[in-house]
């Protein structure tokens, strides 16, 4: 079996700010400050959408926990624990449950660390 992956990633604080990004992925302040913004209002995904380093995803789920977005074949999962916010783009190579799943098991293991 392939592991499932994402193409570009990051791991924000919840407030936004940068932890960690794969190389040549850049989220701004104000991306990541409007992203945790999004996880307080959850509904304002789906008329502001998600916008993460330069590029805008339609959002097709949303909640306290995970926000999902779709831009043409590829997307966006990103999921909240209590201190941290894992995003994870993927493209037409890896399914969208399978990107959901990956960023959703990542929290999890974050929230057992403490995080």
């Amino acid at each position: 079996m392939i592991a499932a992956k994402f193409i570009k990633g990051a791991i924000l604080g919840a407030d936004g700010s940068t932890w960690a990004t794969s190389s040549g992925f850049a989220v701004s302040p104000a991306e990541g400050k409007a992203l945790s913004d999004l996880f307080k209002t959850p509904a304002n995904a789906f008329s502001n959408g998600i916008n993460i380093a330069g590029i805008k995803y339609l959002a097709v789920k949303a909640d306290e926990r995970s926000i999902y977005g779709k831009k043409g074949t590829g997307g966006i999962c990103t999921v909240k624990t209590g201190q941290a916010i894992v995003v994870g783009v993927y493209d037409d190579k890896l399914p969208a449950g399978s990107a959901a799943n990956v960023a959703e098991k990542l929290a999890d293991y974050l929230i057992e660390n403490g995080y």
